[in-house]
C-alpha cells in the first residue's frame, strides 16, 4: 500500500485528526497498519486539498510540504481579529471600505518576492514552543518578518456594501485567488492588503484549490473516504506514487541501471539533462528519485516497493 490519498478537507477538521481518519479506514479496509503522513498543514477553519501519503510515497512529503500552492480566500474588512481569521478577539475596526479599483491598485505590492510578518496564531516555534501557544497564553509575540514568493494574485469576486451597490462603490469584502510559495501566510496577506487599502480586515473563507501536482479534481470527500473504510471500492481513493511525481520527468533504466542505483552506486554515460528526475524500472515501478549533475546520476531518495 503505496501511494496518495488527496482529502478534500471539511471544515473544523484539524490535520492531525485527517491523517487520523485515514489510519482509521484503512484499518477498516483490512489494510492493516500503513506509514501515513500528510504534505501540509491546513488550518482547521480551511478547507480543502490535504495530501495524505502512504507507505514509501511518505518519502516524499518533503517535496510536497516545499511545492507551491493555490489558495483562495475571502478578506472582509472592517472588523481585524487576534487570529486573523473567524476565531479570536476584536483587536481593532475601521469604517473605511475600499472600492474594488483601489484593492487592484495594491495587488502588485504583493505580488512576486515579499515580506511577511507571520500572525502570533501560527505554528512557527519561537525558543521550542508553538507560536500559538505563547499567544493563546496572553504572550506578547513577536514574529520575524520572513520572505516568500507570491506567483499570481487576482480578485475573483467581490460584495458591495449595502449602502453603495454601484459599479465602483465600496465593498464589504473581496474574494482572491492566490498562487504563492512554501511558507506563505494567507492570513498575513490578508491581513497586509486590508492595510494598503486603508483599513483592517480579517479572512473568513479559506480554501485550498491546488497543492503540488494535485487539485480538487485528484480530492475525495470525507464521506467518501468513510464508506471506503466500510467497504466501497477502492477505484479513485488511493493515487499511485508516481502521481505525486507529476511535475518532474521520468527516467527508464535497465534491469542492469536501476540495481546500480538501488544499490546506491553513481552513473554514468546516460544521455540527459541536469536536474532531479524519478527512475522507474522495466516494470515501470518507480525505483527512486535520482538527480543529475555534470553527467554523474545519483540516487536521492529510493523506493523500497
Amino acid at each position: 500500500m503505496h501511494g496518495w490519498i488527496i482529502l478534500d478537507k471539511p471544515l473544523g477538521l484539524g490535520s492531525t485528526q485527517a491523517v487520523s481518519a485515514v489510519k482509521r479506514n484503512l484499518r477498516q479496509a483490512g489494510f492493516g497498519k500503513i506509514k501515513v503522513g500528510h504534505g501540509g498543514t491546513l488550518d482547521p477553519l480551511a478547507t480543502g486539498i490535504l495530501p495524505i501519503a502512504l507507505g514509501e510515497a511518505t518519502k516524499l512529503c518533503g517535496r510536497m510540504l516545499d511545492a507551491s500552492k493555490i489558495y483562495q480566500f475571502t478578506l472582509a474588512f472592517g472588523t481585524e481579529t487576534s487570529g486573523l481569521d473567524a476565531e479570536g478577539d476584536i483587536v481593532a475596526t475601521s469604517d473605511h471600505r475600499p472600492t474594488r479599483s483601489a484593492v487592484e491598485a495594491v495587488l502588485p505590492r504583493f505580488t512576486g518576492q515579499i515580506e511577511q510578518i507571520p500572525p502570533a496564531y501560527s505554528a512557527i516555534k519561537i525558543d521550542g514552543k508553538r507560536a500559538y501557544d505563547r499567544a493563546r497564553a496572553g504572550e506578547d509575540v513577536e514574529m520575524k518578518a520572513r520572505g516568500v514568493t507570491v506567483y499570481e494574485l487576482q480578485v475573483v469576486s467581490v460584495s458591495p456594501s449595502l449602502e453603495d451597490a454601484s459599479a465602483d462603490g465600496p465593498l464589504n469584502s473581496v474574494t482572491f485567488s492566490a498562487h504563492v510559495s512554501k511558507g506563505t501566510y494567507i492570513r498575513s496577506l490578508a491581513r497586509d492588503i486590508a492595510y494598503a487599502v486603508g483599513t483592517v480586515g480579517h479572512v473568513t473563507m479559506l480554501r485550498r484549490t491546488r497543492a503540488g501536482p494535485f487539485d480538487l479534481e485528484s480530492a475525495i470527500s470525507l464521506d467518501k473516504l468513510n464508506a471506503f473504510g466500510q467497504g466501497a471500492a477502492q477505484e479513485d481513493i488511493i493515487l499511485p506514487i508516481e502521481a505525486g511525481l507529476v511535475d518532474i520527468p521520468a527516467l527508464d533504466l535497465s534491469p542492469e541501471q536501476a540495481r546500480a542505483i538501488q544499490q546506491g552506486r553513481v552513473l554514468t554515460g546516460i544521455a540527459m539533462k541536469d536536474g532531479l528526475h524519478w527512475a522507474r524500472d522495466a516494470e515501470m515501478r518507480p525505483i527512486a528519485l535520482v538527480e543529475n549533475i555534470d553527467g554523474e546520476l545519483r540516487s536521492v531518495r529510493g523506493f523500497n516497493l
